[in-house]
Order: structure tokens, then sequence, then C-alpha cells
């Protein structure tokens, strides 16, 4: 017996969300949801793993257990008095494992909604996470990009970032995942002012691409709500950026351009 239905109706009233709501978060139409809880068709196998990578559970779970259930009894399936979710904070309190190699990991999917639950410890648990035993005492997210505007950097790459506490801590044409309520999430160079006081605050940072097919932009300081410096880029084995002829000869043309202008400005 599946309790796909089930599961996806008990989870989406857990957070209080009408089925266009929760259409929206998994990138289908509201007609499905409602044929996926009263059980008239069965989730697609990439909908399941949409619905268990963005609520942090398992397929097994989101098929063969009753949820609620669960939740109601505080067991789960091997009989112990823990819900998923207890047992999922539970993980992450335990000593054994070292907190500085816990990384967070928002992955695209979740881009959209971390704005407005970066700080939201209900929201973080939602999220999977994994360890780097590599990773220095810190606090770390991962978060993962697409498009060409960084490249050599491939699209679909995990950027795993370091917490920046203030724009003091910024260091100038370093690379940084920047979360702003303009943009969201972007992963971008950050070009300082000279002219930064002791405090470290500025009213603007310049955001620039790798690309140069990319115009650089600035954002206001004040808009933005956390800024994290990359220390590992993660990626796909044998993953090459793709440049075709065109892209090439509008690097090239750019360049030229922009030393045109820096001999103008030179003479």
């Amino acid at each position: 017996m599946s309790y796909a239905g089930k599961n996806l109706k008990y989870i989406r009233k857990q957070r209080e969300w009408t089925q266009e709501e929760m259409a929206n978060q998994l990138q289908i139409k509201r007609s499905l949801v409602g044929a996926y809880e009263e059980e008239r068709a069965e989730p697609r196998l990439e909908v399941m793993e949409t619905i268990c990578a963005k609520f942090s559970i398992s397929l097994e779970e989101f098929l063969f257990q009753d949820l609620a259930l669960l939740s109601a009894n505080g067991e789960d399936s091997s009989g112990s008095n823990n819900s998923y979710m207890e047992r999922r904070r539970a993980l992450k309190s335990d000593k054994s494992i070292s907190l500085a190699s816990m990384v967070t990991f928002v992955p695209v999917k979740a881009a959209a909604g971390y704005l407005a639950g970066y700080a939201d410890p209900e929201f973080l648990d939602e999220l999977n996470t994994f360890t780097l035993p590599m990773l220095a005492p810190g606090d770390y997210r991962a978060f993962e990009i697409l498009g060409d505007s960084m490249l050599p950097t491939p699209s679909g790459s995990v950027i795993v970032g370091e917490k920046v506490g203030s724009f003091k801590e910024v260091k100038n044409s370093n690379t940084y995942i920047v979360v702003s309520n303009a943009d969201g999430v972007v992963y971008k160079r950050i070009i300082t002012n000279d002219d930064r006081s002791n405090t470290g605050k500025e009213d603007k940072l310049t955001l620039l691409s790798d690309n140069p097919l990319y115009e650089p932009y600035q954002v206001n300081a004040t808009d933005i709500v956390e800024i994290w410096k990359a220390v590992y880029i993660i990626h796909k084995a044998g993953a090459q950026p793709m440049w075709n002829v065109d892209q090439l000869a509008g690097v090239v043309n750019n360049l030229q351009d922009q030393i045109t202008s820096l001999k103008k400005k030179l003479n």
C-alpha cells in the first residue's frame, strides 16, 4: 500500500498551504496535487524525488509510512519514540558529529524560499545536510548555482561558503554567495570601494561575473541580508564549461572595448 497521496496532503496541511501553493513549490499543475491527494493518480518518480528532497524525507518513508500517524504517536517504523524530524534534529545535535563539518545544502529548487526562510530554524531543518571533514570550525552553507555568468565555473556547481559577519571582512575581488532582497541568491565576485570607512560600511557593492559577457552591477548594502565567502566548489567529474563561437567572439570584443576605454583614461 502506498501512502504517497496521504503523505502529500499531510505535508501540505502541516504548512497550511493551499493546493495551488504546494503545486508552485513542486512546479506542477494544481490539478495534479488534487489527483495525488485523492489517490486518483500516483505521483511520478521525479515528483516524489522532489518532495523527498524538499521536505527531507526518504522515498521509502514517503511511500510506505503514514507520516501523520508517526507524528501523532511519536514513533518511527522501528518502534522508537521519535518522529522523522525529531530523529533528524537529534542527528544534528549528536556530539559525536563535528558541527564544524556539517553543511546545510540549498538546492536551486529551495533558493526561491531561502530569502524568507534563511533565519528560520524550521525552514533550515527541512534542508538536507552533508559533511566536509576538511573544513575548519565555522558557519558554512552550500548553494547550487545555475547559468554561465561565472564560467569557467560550470552551471550546476555547488558553492560551499563560510558566513561573513560584516562588510569589513569582504576582500576585494574574491568570490561570494550574496543573498539580497533584490536578486535573491547569486554567486559573484565582489569589488569593494577603496574609500570604505573603518567600520567596513559602504553604500553599494559592485558584483562582477567571471564571464565578461555579463556587465558588472551594483547592489545597495542595506539590501543585502547574507554574504558567504566561497571556500570550496563542487561539481560533477568531467563537467566542462561550454563556450560557443559567438560567446568567444563576444569575450574578445568585450576585452577590446575595455582596453580601448582604459587607454583613453590613461591618455
